[in-house]
């Protein structure tokens, strides 16, 4: 029975994926471990600290992270390829995984992103753990792409949402996928911008000290043109991240059709912003539950597919 390989598929989903945290410790209880866990975006990030063995310590970091602390995160950045530069998102993670390689992990680990340029579905199952789930997470326009051997790699969502086809590939006999986003209502991603500290860039820079003089009009105008206008239309990061949402949703519909998994977990989730980050204590809750409705059904099918596969094999 050894070669019966259960695969968890942990689907993007931004600030939505901290249920899958409940997910696990609720499959954890329930005494399933996956041999296979993949990831897209938030997906990958959780299931690299899990296989990691750092889920303690991502849950208490989700739990404790307020709002103000979600923000101080966000270190914008006007000259780079990204609204949001990611250094204190990685230094958060280095802290954890320094030079921790996915090769050297207990389970077999894959983060799934999209080359630029190309368009392929990229896997990303060795090198550094870091760099591989930040390539997952590189939310195109918002955070900055990452460089791994020479190719340039944003956010797996855009190719693979809810990646259970990479369970399939990598011998997943049985394979457990949590989709976040299957009742998503999208909300704007940052009001407060008083809150967010911004890097702005040093005076000395030619033709910046007009943003280092003036700082607070800087934000004025992030808030206009990226977080909504004066007339309650959208801003131009709501309208970016909800078609970017609306294209993720098209393309995990299309893609689940043709290889759908043999458990759908879907959390209930509350209506969350993609950036609400501080609202971990309700998501993790509502991972726990989704998979407390469906365990028994869950334990019974592995259970028999097991013993399916022992009389094979002894026929």
């Amino acid at each position: 029975m050894g070669d019966y390989k259960i695969g968890l598929a942990l689907g993007a989903g931004s600030a939505r994926g901290w249920a899958h945290i409940g997910v696990l410790r609720a499959l954890t209880r329930a005494g399933i471990e996956p041999d296979i866990v993949v990831g897209t975006s938030i997906g990958a990030v959780v299931g690299g600290l899990h296989v990691a063995g750092e889920l303690d310590a991502l849950e208490q970091f989700a739990r404790e992270l307020t709002r103000r602390k979600m923000l101080g995160f966000l270190d914008f950045n006007f000259s780079g390829s990204g609204l949001i530069h990611g250094q204190r998102l990685r230094d958060v993670l280095e802290e954890r995984l320094r030079g921790l390689e996915i090769e050297t992990l207990s389970k077999r680990y894959v983060a799934v992103a999209t080359e630029i340029g190309t368009g392929h579905e990229t896997w990303l199952g060795r090198g550094l753990l870091v760099d591989a789930m930040r390539a997952s997470y590189a939310l195109p326009g918002i955070f900055k792409p990452v460089n791994i051997e020479g190719r340039w790699l944003f956010d797996g969502a855009l190719v693979n949402p809810i990646p259970v086809s990479v369970c399939r590939s990598l011998g997943a006999r049985y394979v457990i996928a949590v989709n976040v986003n299957s009742d998503v209502g999208y909300g704007t991603v940052v009001t407060d911008l008083d809150a967010i500290p911004l890097a702005l860039p040093p005076p000395e820079d030619p033709g910046q000290g007009l943003f280092a003089r003036n700082g607070r009009a800087v934000k004025k105008l992030l808030q206009r043109q990226f977080f909504g206008r004066s007339d309650n239309g959208p801003g131009i990061s709501t309208q970016m991240l909800q078609a970017f949402n609306i294209v993720q949703d098209r393309i995990a519909r299309s893609r689940l059709a043709g290889d759908p998994p043999d458990v759908m977990l879907m959390p209930r989730l509350p209506p969350v912003g993609l950036f609400d980050f501080h609202k971990a204590e309700e998501m993790i809750e509502c991972g726990a539950a989704a998979v407390e409705r469906d365990i028994d059904q869950i334990k019974r099918e592995i259970i028999a597919r097991r013993f399916n596969t022992v009389l094979a094999r002894t026929a």
